[in-house]
């Protein structure tokens, strides 16, 4: 497919942009993706469609729906709170959620709760997604509800649940929602183009979601694999249409923070190059290094995820580069989202990178595009030095 591709790359970056183009051979519909290095943008590009029918051209401000690269924000949202000195990793949720102590939850952490171990990875009784914009009946239901294992043994990836555990605990402490005290703490001092609740002005800006199974091309089947127990709880109740859905102003607008942010590369990139110069930004200091560190520490080498049935290795909230999606270092953290979009820093180098597209693909791919894009750009800076 003949797509032109719109905006900029610094010289020495050149291969980038043709990388990018490439995708359009494969699946690619619109997507956008910026690269940070040492402090400097050095990609940022976007082109294609926002629409199925391929109508509608791709603006350089189209936002996208990050399924849950959303996790990263609301994970540094919470690390900005500790910054503050009001909540600490090892306090336990139930000293600032006393409701959330029930049924065997009152040592919980902080900590393990960001890191997938509270056992709450979905709701036990059947919900809609309707339910999922309603912020009292969740936390309600997650503060009753037992946990599905015992604290201490393993992770199980809460991959819509989680978003309201951070986000209760700030509007616990601060009065705000979670997505309030993200834009008033982040994402308005470093004017990054990301949502988490989106405003009834900007949803024009918003392009449409693609599942994976209309995608141009689909991957060769591999080999059947049953899933784990608990996986239809945490990803199939309720089940979620990329399209229907995900697509629509009621789940764009509503607080999702596992699930439902609306970005693009930029303003992904812009984030988590702040965060790969040690929180700081041409306005000041976002959040200490002491705070950063803190957050992106190994909190549990998970070597087989109850959900996911793969190895995690978590930080608290944000995801360890183990297996070099964010770049080369190990020190690199960040998160992806279901389809394909990514957000992460690389403190040792000083890269950040932000992916966001909307055509989804499935998890067989052998390599993600974002991880593609990422090596190359890593490419193009060790022929710099």
């Amino acid at each position: 497919m003949d797509i032109t591709i719109q905006g900029e790359v610094a010289t020495g970056f050149e291969a980038v942009k043709q990388t990018f183009q490439d995708l359009w051979l494969d699946v690619e519909v619109g997507a956008s993706f910026c690269a940070y290095y040492q402090g400097e943008k050095v990609v940022d590009l976007w082109g294609g469609f926002t629409d199925p029918e391929m109508t509608q051209p791709w603006q350089a401000d189209t936002l996208v729906n990050v399924y849950s690269t959303t996790k990263g924000m609301a994970a540094l949202a919470l690390a900005v709170l500790v910054d503050e000195g009001k909540i600490n990793y090892a306090d336990t949720v139930c000293q600032h959620w006393p409701e959330f102590g029930a049924a065997g939850k009152q040592n919980v952490t902080v900590a393990q709760m960001l890191s997938h171990q509270a056992g709450l990875c979905g709701i036990e009784t059947r919900i809609e997604v309707a339910d999922l914009y309603d912020w009292q009946k969740m936390t309600n239901l997650l503060a009753a509800q037992r946990p599905l294992w015992p604290l201490g043994e393993g992770t199980g990836y809460h991959a819509v649940t989680w978003g309201y555990l951070p986000g209760e605990l700030i509007r616990r402490i601060t009065g705000k929602s979670l997505g309030q005290f993200f834009n008033e703490k982040i994402a308005a001092p470093l004017n990054a183009d990301f949502y988490i609740g989106l405003p009834s002005s900007e949803l024009a800006r918003c392009a449409a979601m693609i599942g994976p199974n209309r995608a141009r091309k689909q991957p060769a089947p591999g080999p059947k694999v049953s899933a784990p127990p608990l996986f239809a709880i945490a990803q199939q109740n309720p089940v979620i249409s990329p399209f229907r859905d995900v697509s629509n102003a009621a789940w764009r607008q509503a607080e999702i923070p596992a699930a439902n942010g609306q970005a693009n590369a930029r303003g992904i990139a812009k984030i988590y190059s702040t965060l790969a110069m040690g929180g700081q930004f041409q306005g000041g200091q976002l959040i200490s290094q002491k705070a950063l560190q803190a957050a992106t520490q190994l909190e549990i080498d998970s070597p087989v995820d109850r959900v996911l049935n793969k190895p995690m290795h978590w930080a608290r909230g944000f995801m360890r580069n183990s297996r070099q999606e964010f770049g080369p270092h190990e020190q690199a953290f960040g998160h992806d989202g279901a389809g394909g979009s990514t957000g992460f820093a690389d403190p040792v180098e000083r890269v950040a990178i932000g992916y966001a597209m909307n055509q989804m693909r499935s998890d067989g791919d052998a390599v993600p595009r974002a991880t593609l894009l990422s090596r190359i750009v890593y490419d193009c800076i060790a022929k710099l030095v």
